[in-house]
């Protein structure tokens, strides 16, 4: 007897009448019977999920609670990256626990996204002022990882044809481990050196650079980047944007690409994430850039829109020629930092800056009172003192004292100091530091409060004066604009009222699992014993994080039949890059370093294929079949002709054309047999939880999607979680972290991500879903997703051929239409149908992929029949619309279909003159006026905003023009 879950309930959109009909339409008569016709015996698992039993919201908190109450949150000052800030309510309430913002997709549908795209291009805005380099990106995941791409950018965009790439010793020790695991991989030599003493002997490609170094020291960086220059290599500079507000930019210090973390703009710590990282270049390296770019374009009337630039650059089209597996953002992160700068403006951010800086100079000043060396003169926030053989008592006084200090070596402790930093903090440091116990008040100085305001009066600034910044910033308007509440509030709504997200209807993507993300799910995220832990805290302090941590890596093992989870991975492309290293390092410590090839078949993501590139492998593809799925013949031969050399295997299952293949076993056992190992792609494991696992029907290797088939929300285009699974014999070869332990095996990769576990701040939210939903309730989630797309199937065959069916003509959790032939018997194209559907009211499904011209739809279980048949009812009218065009009824090149989305500006204007009523356009057949949905734009030129990149908030003037 299956357990009842009264969340599941909610999760799940079609009720048990609902689900009834469902079935009868397809002719099934209960999930279990759809289930066994749909999915292949010979992977169907027929014991229950080993998990706790499903509890309620209020239990569920209740039990978060608890494991809140096991973290610590002592006041950090331990930098290295990661720094307090005060996330302005507004942002917080508004953006970051506000559905319409969270609940987004990335914007590949601009005219429904230029609420977040006009956010982001204020992103851009904030970082190329800050940086003084003319392009900036959407988002990166963290700062080691931009670091990271940095060097992969220097490498194919400079001139120099060394494979060496500088490091200097003063860069965060999280980047250069980072950097280090990307590096190993592509065959290049990473060089740690002092950059202070001069470049390396050598020829080298690229330079990466710490501004304020790790050890908080402010040094002028142009000599060493010049130097560099005229050897032949790029610069990069990691900088911190805070201290950029005081200081030299690197443009303006002539640095090639800039990188860095936009946390402390407002973002929680979280235990190390989600947080936007950033990369900057000048304008010669636009092209080069890896991940996402805002451009401005034109709509359809001439008039200014936002759009992804430069969208050809996507993994699954380059594929294996891509330079960079990142095709994901921190897109709710990077709004918040946006946000924060729009919020403070220039004259708020380099107010909070001289705040830090002046209590860091301070600390200093009250150190060297107490005869305490302090190693640099020159700093910014951070203050490095030696301390001979006392570096772990006076972090341990430190520590009682209710702060956290880093300890850097036996005979250094640094401190940082942040927008949070009181006059308390500084006091209690100072008592930490004392050798006797108590701090020196002797002199002119006085005890107590006074103490501080004594020594601010006294000491100066610890900023070098010829770098200290003299140039403008932030200058758009946008920055000066919403000083207060009210305007904030009222901008931010605006925003998100001209976006479509999952709070207004269902967006039906394929591949992409956009399901309820419940509240429930959703609140903890925010709670302070969550989100105000450094992630290099002592592990004691972390005690409740490590157990959810735990708790969720043995859950998700349970589900996919893996013998061991790494969480750090902070997004699905960064798993399957840390699934493919753990090959990798298989092979070779088996004697096999030979193993280089992998498989993937046509039809694969294209970050599959990046993916591989970048740990060191040879990508060979395998056909499709007609029907879909891997071609067996050309399998083998593959095999046969790459057997010594053949590394693994990478194919999605179910497979990326929506169907469960019936010889997926046959496929990794060939595998198998050949030496090889098999990594299924686990971006559809929302058609598998408590109906298949992966790693027992022989898969070795998985990334999983948290953001997908775990609730975590997709946020506009991140943030994401992508977990990486594996069997026992791969558990050795998982990401590790050299400032946590804990974090991975020592015989590990090394480390994926900047922080040791990830976007450890979001992981409750899928630890409360599997909680809420039980084993039961997650067998039946699968099962109704898998209802959802076969309903959807038979519904739309009649108007739109079905491109690709499994067993018994069913098809998995999703399903692919084919408008090829319309396209060419009516020049309707996919493009078309996808605008349409916002006058409709509806999210586009996924578009061109696998297969271009067709349109990829999955209802998730979330969506009620009253939902699913809205979405059905909406494709029917479209394909009379098109079959309007065919009778001739309608013109070619003037019909609804062309002409949309439908604005409101459109339908009022006097001079309309379409060969069909405005109201046809705007209110389609079940459209209601009160219920409609304005597209702010009407349909954007994507070449337009390719042949002219704008990627930074223009002037007032150029939107006049």
């Amino acid at each position: 007897m299956e357990s009842a879950s009264p969340f599941s309930g909610r999760h799940i959109g079609p009720d048990a009448d609902q689900q009834a009909k469902m079935l009868a339409h397809i002719g099934f008569g209960s999930l279990d019977e759809l289930t066994d016709a749909a999915v292949p015996e010979a992977i169907r698992t027929l014991d229950r999920l080993d998990l706790p039993e499903a509890v309620g919201e209020a239990a569920v908190h209740g039990l978060l609670r608890s494991l809140a109450a096991r973290n610590t949150v002592l006041r950090s000052m331990i930098g290295l990256g990661y720094h307090g800030t005060h996330t302005p309510p507004v942002i917080r309430r508004n953006v970051l626990e506000n559905p319409a913002w969270y609940t987004a997709y990335t914007p590949y549908q601009p005219e429904i996204s230029q609420g977040r795209l006009e956010a982001l291009l204020n992103f851009q805005t904030m970082v190329c002022d800050l940086t003084g380099l003319q392009v900036a990106g959407a988002s990166l995941l963290d700062e080691a990882t931009a670091a990271a791409e940095a060097m992969t950018l220097a490498r194919r965009a400079g001139r120099a044809k060394s494979n060496t790439f500088v490091v200097d010793a003063a860069c965060l020790p999280q980047t250069v481990a980072v950097v280090r695991t990307r590096a190993e991989a592509l065959g290049i030599d990473v060089v740690v050196a002092d950059t202070g003493d001069g470049l390396p002997e050598g020829e080298f490609f690229g330079v990466l650079l710490q501004y304020p170094g790790a050890d908080g020291h402010v040094r002028d960086l142009a000599p060493v980047i010049a130097a560099a220059h005229a050897r032949g290599a790029l610069t990069a500079v990691a900088a911190d944007l805070l201290a950029l507000t005081l200081l030299t930019s690197p443009g303006a210090m002539d640095a090639d690409i800039a990188v860095g973390t936009t946390q402390r703009f407002g973002v929680p710590m979280g235990f190390g994430g989600p947080h936007a990282g950033y990369l900057a270049v000048r304008e010669k390296f636009a092209r080069s850039l890896p991940g996402r770019l805002v451009g401005v374009s034109v709509d359809a009337d001439g008039d200014q829109a936002y759009r992804l630039a430069l969208q050809t650059r996507e993994q699954h089209i380059r594929r294996e020629k891509a330079t960079s597996n990142i095709c994901t953002a921190q897109v709710l992160l990077a709004v918040m930092a946006g946000m924060y700068a729009v919020y403070h403006g220039p004259e708020g951010l380099t107010a909070i800056a001289r705040r830090t800086h002046r209590y860091a100079a301070i600390l200093a000043a009250g150190l060297r009172h107490d005869d305490i060396e302090v190693v640099h003169g020159r700093f910014f926030d951070t203050v490095l003192a030696r301390v001979p053989g006392r570096a772990d008592t006076v972090v341990a006084a430190a520590r009682a004292e209710g702060v956290n200090v880093w300890r850097v070596d036996a005979d250094h402790v640094s401190v940082t100091c942040d927008e949070t930093t009181t006059r308390d903090d500084v006091a209690a440091v100072w008592r930490a530091f004392a050798p006797n116990g108590a701090f020196s008040c002797t002199g002119d100085v006085a005890c107590g409060d006074d103490h501080v305001a004594e020594l601010d009066a006294k000491t100066p600034d610890a900023l070098p004066p010829e770098l200290v910044r003299g140039d403008d910033f932030l200058t758009h308007p946008v920055f000066h604009a919403h000083r207060s509440e009210t305007g904030m509030l009222r901008y931010l709504r605006g925003l998100a009222d001209k976006d479509y997200a999952l709070d207004r209807g269902m967006i039906p993507l394929g591949s992409c699992t956009m399901k309820l993300n419940a509240t429930a799910e959703m609140e903890p995220v925010t709670w302070p014993e969550f989100a105000d832990i450094h992630p290099f805290a002592p592990a004691d302090q972390a005690a409740g994080h490590l157990a959810l941590i735990r708790d969720l890596e043995d859950a998700l093992a349970r589900v996919t039949g893996y013998d061991a989870v790494s969480l750090q991975p902070n997004a699905g492309s960064q798993g399957e890059l840390a699934g493919l290293l753990a090959v990798r390092a298989h092979h070779r410590a088996n004697g096999a370093a030979d193993r280089d090839v992998c498989l993937i078949p046509s039809s694969a993501h294209g970050t599959n294929a990046a993916s591989a590139v970048m740990a060191g492998m040879r990508v060979v593809v395998v056909a499709t079949g007609e029907n879909g799925d891997v071609d067996l013949g050309d399998l083998r031969a593959k095999i046969d002709a790459h057997r010594d050399n053949l590394a693994v295997l990478m194919v999605t299952y179910p497979s990326t054309h929506g169907v469960f293949e019936e010889h997926i076993a046959d496929v990794c056992a060939l595998v198998h047999d050949a030496g090889g190992q098999v990594y299924v792609d686990g971006a559809n494991l929302n058609a598998l939880v408590g109906l298949a696992r992966p790693g027992r029907f022989g898969a070795d290797v998985s990334h999983l999607n948290l953001h997908k088939t775990f609730c975590i929300p997709h946020g506009g285009g991140g943030p994401g979680v992508g977990p990486v699974a594996v069997r026992a014999h791969l558990a050795p070869y998982l990401p590790n972290h050299p400032l946590q332990p804990a974090a991975g095996p020592e015989t590990g990769v090394g480390p994926i991500s900047a922080a040791p576990w990830g976007s450890a701040a979001i992981l409750p939210i899928s630890w409360a879903y599997i909680r809420l939903m039980g084993p039961d309730g997650l067998k039946r989630a699968t099962q109704v997703a898998v209802l959802g797309a076969n309903y959807i199937a038979r519904r739309l065959a009649p108007h739109y051929p079905v491109l690709y069916t499994g067993p018994g003509g069913l098809v998995a959790h999703e399903c692919v239409i084919d408008l090829r032939g319309i396209t060419k018997a009516t020049g309707v194209t996919v493009d078309d149908v996808a605008k349409r559907l916002i006058d409709y009211g509806f999210h586009a499904p996924t578009m061109s992929f696998p297969v271009p011209g067709t349109l990829m739809i999955e209802p998730t279980e979330s969506e009620n029949l009253a939902e699913i048949d809205r979405f059905c009812d909406a494709m029917t009218a479209i394909k009379a619309e098109i079959d309007r065009v065919v009778s001739g009824e309608l013109p070619a090149d003037d019909n609804p279909l062309r002409n949309a989305p439908h604005t409101a500006a459109m339908v009022v204007d006097s001079a309309w003159a379409h060969a069909y009523r405005p109201e046809e356009g705007a209110f389609p057949g079940g459209v209601h006026p009160a219920g409609k949905y304005w597209p702010p734009v009407r349909r954007i030129d994507g070449a337009y905003g390719d042949r002219n990149l704008v990627c930074s908030c223009p002037s007032p003037e150029a939107y006049e023009q």
